[in-house]
């Protein structure tokens, strides 16, 4: 079978009988890493002729979404990264459009691209260019054109890029298959050609994109289109599935380590002394013998030498770490030389993590954990605004080094959601973390999303504070009625009412209940909530002022008891 997507494309475009073409369109046919994390695109344009900008408007917009959408980090999926890119185009067309004198040049176009990603295809459209589909011979319109009908047989564009400061793009995703020839056409092409003909010219000519599109432009042209006239075809001749066992022999390229010691060299990295070992990896304290800079290495557990999974969730750690830059997350370095093995390096920190530091500060000042807090949600944005998930954040999993700065680390189980629209034939396991600190839906099979983490994060403050779990530690496995909230100043009454309406928010057992961002519970953890104070009056005693309220039961004790010793004595 192929390991990577393979296709033929081609494409063509007239003026016809118009003075010039106001038509674009382009196609980014990219390799390596590329192909697979942001696949092959396509994209057509048509300039709208009454804004006097058309022509400006489409090859902008083509070469824009061509090179921006390559730009984006490729940990997005494809509909973030093309609807991102598609945004902005829009605003800057419509606001170059308004600097022109008169609206008489206002920068209008259509748009129609599709994005061929591993094993499925992604659409993005709007206007009245059209996309096509050809499977075992019958063709498919697969997009719907925004054009409304007026009397007289007229009509007019009801969507268009660069009418307004924003624009609703229409998106569609769907599988592919070998054999499956995509057609993007303007107006001066489907119009004047019926679908019946344009399936027949495919037919007739699929297995040769480049004449196939010069021909059904020049079919359009001959048929009377008065229209500037653009194709463009795209057929998949090889898709991205692999057995098992390839893909494992791709995975084993690199061996995995062999056993490592103190004065053990490791293609260049002399090893000092083993930090951390666990059943599933080994992080050794080295040093490179070139520059004599200290790091850290990394690797794999030869419990796992021959499982697949194992090897590729690994490899996905250290893809992961390289594009998160951070000072809250711990650094993935590049390799000082071509590696012999499976492992990968970051940087030393000297320090303890979060649960030595908890140890060795059981009451610790509410602003120093306001103060970590704070680091770890600007960590934990740092993955969100690419697009990943933390999943496993807990006080094993942070770093504090000795100016008191805290990184998250360990990057096992981070979901990366543009990778998951790569087809593997592999199993996908998510991995739930760590029972106690791991969201409740997560245990119910979802995947885990930035509300999971804001979550975690908040167990971990809970914990910070009352060094107690707020839920119990097998509480949150089980999945029938939710555990009320056990208020933080039930364990720490010199907490706030606010602080503690703040947790109960970002701990809920609905994800929709919590924040809608992880900086909007740090910021409720610093300011007082006027909706937490004031609700807070309505709450129980036990929850408002535990030492009250338990303190107001003893004096109620003690006088239940006089009072009884009074009627024994009677």
């Amino acid at each position: 079978m192929a390991s990577q997507l393979r296709i033929r494309a081609g494409q063509w475009s007239q003026a016809g009988t118009k003075p010039s073409n106001e038509d674009s369109c382009g196609l980014k046919l990219v390799g390596g890493n590329l192909l697979a994390t942001k696949g092959i695109a396509g994209v057509i344009a048509d300039g709208v002729s009454g804004s006097g900008g058309g022509r400006i408007a489409a090859e902008t917009t083509v070469q824009g979404f061509l090179s921006d959408y390559y730009s984006t980090p490729e940990s997005w999926t494809v509909k973030t990264s093309c609807e991102k890119v598609l945004s902005a185009l829009n605003r800057w067309l419509y606001g170059q459009g308004q600097q022109m004198l008169g609206g008489e040049h206002d920068l209008v176009t259509t748009l129609s691209a599709l994005v061929l990603k591993s094993t499925t295809a992604h659409l993005f459209h709007v206007g009245d260019t059209r996309i096509y589909r050809l499977r075992n011979g019958a063709l498919e319109q697969l997009t719907r054109d925004h054009r409304v009908r007026a009397g007289g047989g007229r009509s007019f564009l009801a969507r268009a890029m660069g009418v307004d400061p924003s624009v609703q793009i229409d998106y569609r995703s769907l599988p592919v298959a070998v054999g499956d020839a995509f057609l993007l056409t303007s107006d001066g092409v489907h119009d004047a050609l019926g679908e019946p003909a344009l399936g027949e010219l495919l037919a007739d000519g699929a297995t040769d994109p480049e004449g196939a599109s010069r021909t059904i432009v020049e079919r359009a042209l001959a048929a009377g289109s008065r229209d500037n006239c653009t194709a463009q075809l795209l057929r998949v001749e090889e898709l991205p599935i692999e057995d098992e066992g390839e893909l494992y022999r791709q995975l084993a390229e690199l061996p995995f380590p062999p056993p490592l010691g103190p004065g053990a060299i490791l293609d260049g990295y002399r090893i000092l002394r083993e930090l951390h070992s666990s059943n599933r990896t080994q992080v050794f304290l080295a040093r490179d013998t070139e520059s004599g800079a200290t790091c850290a290495l990394k690797t794999p557990s030869v419990n796992f030498e021959d499982d697949p999974g194992y090897i590729e969730r690994f490899r996905r750690e250290e893809w992961a770490g390289r594009r998160i830059q951070s000072p809250f997350v711990l650094r993935v370095l590049e390799p000082a030389r071509p590696r012999r093995f499976l492992y990968y390096v970051t940087e030393y920190l000297e320090g303890q993590t979060l649960r030595q530091w908890m140890h060795d500060h059981p009451h610790p000042p509410m602003a120093l954990v306001r103060g970590l807090v704070a680091q770890l949600a600007g960590g934990l944005r740092a993955f969100h605004r690419l697009e990943m998930v933390h999943r496993d954040l807990k006080p094993e999993n942070v770093l504090i080094d000795l100016s008191g700065q805290a990184k998250i680390i360990d990057f096992g189980s981070v979901r990366i959601r543009g990778l998951e629209e790569i087809a593997t034939p592999l199993p996908e396991h998510h991995l739930l973390g760590t029972r106690g600190y791991t969201a409740p839906e997560c245990f119910a099979g979802h995947p885990g999303d930035a509300a999971s983490d804001q979550f975690s994060l908040a167990v971990v403050a809970y914990e910070m504070i009352t060094g107690a779990l707020p839920y119990g530690e097998g509480a949150l496995t089980r999945m029938g009625k939710p555990r009320p909230y056990r208020s933080a100043r039930a364990h720490a009454p010199d907490a706030t009412p606010w602080l503690d309406g703040a947790l109960r928010k970002a701990l809920s057992w609905e994800p929709a209940r919590r924040y809608g961002d992880v900086m909007e519970f740090v910021h409720d953890c610093s300011h007082p909530n006027p909706e937490f104070t004031t609700s807070d009056k309505h709450a129980p005693l036990l929850e408002r002022d535990p030492l009250l309220f338990w303190r107001g039961l003893a004096l109620l004790l003690l006088a239940l008891c006089v009072l009884l010793t009074m009627l024994l004595l009677r």
